[in-house]
Protein backbone atom coordinates (compact mmCIF):
# COMPACT_ATOMS: atom_id res chain seq x y z
CA UNK A 1 0.00 0.00 0.00
CA UNK A 2 0.77 3.67 -0.32
CA UNK A 3 0.90 5.72 2.62
CA UNK A 4 -2.79 6.74 4.15
CA UNK A 5 -5.28 9.36 2.70
CA UNK A 6 -6.09 11.87 5.45
CA UNK A 7 -9.37 13.52 4.54
CA UNK A 8 -10.45 16.26 6.76
CA UNK A 9 -13.85 17.62 6.78
CA UNK A 10 -15.47 20.23 8.26
CA UNK A 11 -18.15 18.82 10.11
CA UNK A 12 -19.08 15.07 11.02
CA UNK A 13 -22.32 15.16 9.18
CA UNK A 14 -20.18 16.22 6.22
CA UNK A 15 -17.88 13.19 6.66
CA UNK A 16 -20.25 10.49 7.54
CA UNK A 17 -21.80 11.51 3.75
CA UNK A 18 -18.91 10.74 1.93
CA UNK A 19 -18.62 7.46 4.49
CA UNK A 20 -21.38 6.24 3.39
CA UNK A 21 -20.72 7.09 -0.19
CA UNK A 22 -17.39 5.22 -0.04
CA UNK A 23 -18.86 2.57 1.67
CA UNK A 24 -21.65 2.23 -1.26
CA UNK A 25 -18.63 2.73 -3.17
CA UNK A 26 -16.61 -0.12 -2.54
CA UNK A 27 -19.67 -2.24 -2.06
CA UNK A 28 -20.76 -1.98 -5.95
CA UNK A 29 -16.84 -2.80 -6.95
CA UNK A 30 -16.97 -6.33 -5.18
CA UNK A 31 -20.15 -6.83 -5.85
CA UNK A 32 -19.82 -6.25 -9.61
CA UNK A 33 -16.65 -8.94 -9.30
CA UNK A 34 -17.70 -11.30 -6.84
CA UNK A 35 -21.01 -12.52 -5.08
CA UNK A 36 -20.60 -10.63 -1.88
CA UNK A 37 -19.35 -7.05 0.24
CA UNK A 38 -17.62 -7.92 3.16
CA UNK A 39 -17.89 -5.27 5.71
CA UNK A 40 -16.41 -5.39 9.43
CA UNK A 41 -18.00 -2.65 11.93
CA UNK A 42 -16.80 -0.99 15.09
CA UNK A 43 -18.39 0.55 18.04
CA UNK A 44 -18.29 4.03 19.21
CA UNK A 45 -19.44 7.26 17.01
CA UNK A 46 -19.47 4.85 13.68
CA UNK A 47 -23.07 3.74 14.96
CA UNK A 48 -24.94 7.00 14.80
CA UNK A 49 -23.08 7.75 11.38
CA UNK A 50 -23.51 4.88 9.54
CA UNK A 51 -27.40 4.71 10.83
CA UNK A 52 -28.05 8.25 9.99
CA UNK A 53 -26.03 7.95 6.72
CA UNK A 54 -26.47 4.80 5.25
CA UNK A 55 -30.26 4.20 4.70
CA UNK A 56 -29.87 7.27 3.05
CA UNK A 57 -27.47 6.34 0.16
CA UNK A 58 -29.70 5.61 -2.84
CA UNK A 59 -30.17 2.47 -4.55
CA UNK A 60 -28.44 0.72 -1.76
CA UNK A 61 -28.79 -2.80 -1.90
CA UNK A 62 -27.64 -4.89 1.05
CA UNK A 63 -28.61 -8.76 0.30
CA UNK A 64 -25.47 -9.64 -0.49
CA UNK A 65 -23.69 -8.10 1.98
CA UNK A 66 -21.47 -9.67 4.57
CA UNK A 67 -21.30 -8.02 8.10
CA UNK A 68 -18.85 -8.89 10.90
CA UNK A 69 -17.62 -6.73 13.68
CA UNK A 70 -14.30 -6.02 14.31
CA UNK A 71 -14.33 -6.50 17.80
CA UNK A 72 -17.41 -6.78 20.69
CA UNK A 73 -17.85 -6.84 24.16
CA UNK A 74 -18.78 -10.05 26.11
CA UNK A 75 -22.12 -8.54 27.11
CA UNK A 76 -25.31 -9.76 26.33
CA UNK A 77 -27.14 -8.24 23.00
CA UNK A 78 -29.64 -6.57 24.91
CA UNK A 79 -26.78 -4.74 26.58
CA UNK A 80 -26.26 -1.09 25.86
CA UNK A 81 -22.42 -1.74 25.79
CA UNK A 82 -23.02 -4.46 23.32
CA UNK A 83 -22.26 -3.28 19.63
CA UNK A 84 -24.14 -5.77 17.80
CA UNK A 85 -27.21 -4.88 19.60
CA UNK A 86 -26.66 -1.31 19.12
CA UNK A 87 -26.40 -1.37 15.32
CA UNK A 88 -29.49 -4.29 15.25
CA UNK A 89 -31.69 -1.71 16.92
CA UNK A 90 -30.39 1.45 14.69
CA UNK A 91 -29.12 0.38 11.48
CA UNK A 92 -30.02 -3.08 10.33
CA UNK A 93 -33.45 -2.70 10.78
CA UNK A 94 -33.54 0.03 8.55
CA UNK A 95 -31.72 -1.99 5.75
CA UNK A 96 -32.37 -4.83 3.85
CA UNK A 97 -29.50 -7.54 4.93
CA UNK A 98 -30.55 -10.70 6.11
CA UNK A 99 -29.84 -12.02 9.28
CA UNK A 100 -27.75 -15.13 8.20
CA UNK A 101 -25.68 -12.56 6.49
CA UNK A 102 -24.60 -11.26 9.92
CA UNK A 103 -21.82 -12.26 12.00
CA UNK A 104 -22.23 -12.28 15.64
CA UNK A 105 -20.31 -13.64 18.45
CA UNK A 106 -22.05 -16.19 20.95
CA UNK A 107 -22.07 -14.02 24.50
CA UNK A 108 -23.47 -17.37 26.10
CA UNK A 109 -19.95 -18.55 25.81
CA UNK A 110 -16.57 -17.81 27.57
CA UNK A 111 -14.23 -15.66 26.33
CA UNK A 112 -11.75 -18.48 25.11
CA UNK A 113 -14.70 -20.30 23.74
CA UNK A 114 -16.43 -17.54 22.45
CA UNK A 115 -13.23 -16.01 20.35
CA UNK A 116 -12.68 -19.31 19.07
CA UNK A 117 -16.45 -19.49 17.98
CA UNK A 118 -16.27 -16.11 15.86
CA UNK A 119 -13.28 -17.39 14.31
CA UNK A 120 -14.98 -20.56 13.07
CA UNK A 121 -17.73 -18.40 11.70
CA UNK A 122 -15.17 -16.14 10.29
CA UNK A 123 -13.48 -19.06 8.28
CA UNK A 124 -16.85 -20.52 7.48
CA UNK A 125 -18.53 -17.61 5.70
CA UNK A 126 -15.18 -16.64 3.80
CA UNK A 127 -14.61 -20.23 3.04
CA UNK A 128 -11.08 -20.53 4.20
CA UNK A 129 -8.37 -22.03 6.92
CA UNK A 130 -6.17 -19.13 6.56
CA UNK A 131 -7.04 -15.02 7.16
CA UNK A 132 -10.31 -14.22 5.93
CA UNK A 133 -9.74 -10.84 3.97
CA UNK A 134 -12.68 -8.11 4.32
CA UNK A 135 -13.28 -6.12 1.37
CA UNK A 136 -13.61 -3.37 4.49
CA UNK A 137 -12.75 -2.67 7.65
CA UNK A 138 -14.31 1.04 9.26
CA UNK A 139 -12.22 1.02 12.83
CA UNK A 140 -12.43 4.05 15.40
CA UNK A 141 -10.02 5.11 17.61
CA UNK A 142 -9.55 5.13 21.67
CA UNK A 143 -7.97 8.54 23.06
CA UNK A 144 -5.10 6.45 23.98
CA UNK A 145 -4.37 4.87 20.78
CA UNK A 146 -6.07 2.00 20.66
CA UNK A 147 -8.24 0.87 18.18
CA UNK A 148 -10.61 -2.91 17.92
CA UNK A 149 -9.72 -3.83 21.32
CA UNK A 150 -6.16 -3.54 20.78
CA UNK A 151 -4.73 -1.52 23.61
CA UNK A 152 -1.40 -0.02 23.71
CA UNK A 153 1.05 -2.03 25.23
CA UNK A 154 -0.93 -5.07 25.67
CA UNK A 155 0.59 -8.59 23.97
CA UNK A 156 -2.06 -8.73 21.96
CA UNK A 157 -0.42 -6.61 19.36
CA UNK A 158 2.33 -9.13 19.03
CA UNK A 159 -0.33 -11.78 18.02
CA UNK A 160 0.81 -13.27 14.57
CA UNK A 161 -1.06 -16.68 14.41
CA UNK A 162 -5.30 -16.39 15.65
CA UNK A 163 -7.75 -14.73 13.45
CA UNK A 164 -9.53 -13.51 16.33
CA UNK A 165 -8.25 -13.25 19.90
CA UNK A 166 -10.23 -13.02 23.72
CA UNK A 167 -9.31 -10.36 26.09
CA UNK A 168 -10.23 -10.48 29.14
CA UNK A 169 -8.15 -7.51 31.01
CA UNK A 170 -9.47 -4.87 28.94
CA UNK A 171 -8.62 -0.99 30.27
CA UNK A 172 -11.52 0.15 29.15
CA UNK A 173 -14.65 -1.75 30.59
CA UNK A 174 -15.89 -3.96 29.99
CA UNK A 175 -12.92 -6.24 30.41
CA UNK A 176 -13.98 -9.41 28.54
CA UNK A 177 -14.27 -8.75 24.51
CA UNK A 178 -13.30 -10.41 21.59
CA UNK A 179 -11.02 -8.68 18.63
CA UNK A 180 -9.81 -8.99 15.40
CA UNK A 181 -5.97 -9.20 15.56
CA UNK A 182 -3.68 -7.18 13.51
CA UNK A 183 -2.84 -10.05 10.75
CA UNK A 184 -6.68 -9.99 10.02
CA UNK A 185 -7.05 -5.80 10.08
CA UNK A 186 -4.14 -5.77 8.04
CA UNK A 187 -5.59 -8.04 5.04
CA UNK A 188 -8.69 -6.58 4.84
CA UNK A 189 -8.81 -4.31 0.99
CA UNK A 190 -9.73 -1.13 2.54
CA UNK A 191 -9.54 -0.13 6.05
CA UNK A 192 -11.34 3.52 6.95
CA UNK A 193 -10.74 5.13 10.13
CA UNK A 194 -13.07 7.61 11.42
CA UNK A 195 -11.52 10.24 14.25
CA UNK A 196 -13.73 13.13 15.58
CA UNK A 197 -13.42 16.04 18.15
CA UNK A 198 -10.17 17.90 19.61
CA UNK A 199 -9.63 15.57 22.16
CA UNK A 200 -8.61 13.28 19.44
CA UNK A 201 -6.05 15.54 18.15
CA UNK A 202 -3.01 15.11 20.24
CA UNK A 203 -3.43 11.05 19.78
CA UNK A 204 -4.01 11.32 15.86
CA UNK A 205 -0.96 13.94 15.31
CA UNK A 206 1.07 10.87 17.42
CA UNK A 207 -0.40 8.23 15.18
CA UNK A 208 -0.15 10.07 12.31
CA UNK A 209 3.26 11.31 12.42
CA UNK A 210 4.79 9.53 15.08
CA UNK A 211 5.94 10.69 18.29
CA UNK A 212 8.78 9.49 21.01
CA UNK A 213 7.91 5.51 22.43
CA UNK A 214 6.69 2.39 20.80
CA UNK A 215 4.14 2.69 17.95
CA UNK A 216 0.10 2.91 19.03
CA UNK A 217 -1.68 0.15 18.19
CA UNK A 218 -3.94 2.66 15.11
CA UNK A 219 -0.09 3.36 13.82
CA UNK A 220 -0.03 -0.12 13.38
CA UNK A 221 -2.83 -0.66 10.65
CA UNK A 222 -1.31 -0.76 7.71
CA UNK A 223 -3.25 -2.68 4.86
CA UNK A 224 -0.41 -4.84 3.29
CA UNK A 225 -2.39 -4.49 -0.51
CA UNK A 226 -5.19 -2.41 0.43
CA UNK A 227 -6.57 1.24 0.79
CA UNK A 228 -6.30 2.86 4.34
CA UNK A 229 -7.94 6.21 4.68
CA UNK A 230 -8.36 8.35 7.57
CA UNK A 231 -11.57 10.29 7.82
CA UNK A 232 -11.54 13.08 10.47
CA UNK A 233 -13.01 16.49 11.31
CA UNK A 234 -11.50 19.75 11.57
CA UNK A 235 -10.97 19.82 15.66
CA UNK A 236 -9.40 16.17 15.69
CA UNK A 237 -6.89 17.39 12.58
CA UNK A 238 -5.83 20.44 14.90
CA UNK A 239 -2.62 19.53 15.39
CA UNK A 240 -1.48 17.82 12.12
CA UNK A 241 1.32 19.48 9.88
CA UNK A 242 1.57 16.50 7.32
CA UNK A 243 -0.41 16.80 3.96
CA UNK A 244 -3.84 16.23 4.39
CA UNK A 245 -7.10 15.88 1.92
CA UNK A 246 -9.93 18.86 2.25
CA UNK A 247 -12.78 18.08 -0.53
CA UNK A 248 -15.25 20.53 -1.93
CA UNK A 249 -19.07 19.70 -0.81
CA UNK A 250 -20.66 16.24 -2.52
CA UNK A 251 -17.08 14.71 -3.69
CA UNK A 252 -16.35 11.45 -3.66
CA UNK A 253 -13.41 9.17 -2.72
Amino acid sequence: MSGPRVVVFPSVAELGSTLAQLVSSRAEKALSTGESFSLGLSGGSLVSILSKELPAVLSLDCSRWLIGFCDERLVPFSDPESTYGLYKNQLFEKINIPEDRILAIDPSLPVQECADDYAGKLSKAFNTEQIPVFDMLLLGMGPDGHTCSLFPDHPLLQESQRTVAPISDSPKPPPQRITMTLPTVNAARCVVFVSTGGSKAPVLKQVLEGGEGPALPAALVAPRQGELFWLVDEPAAASLTSQVERPGPGAKL
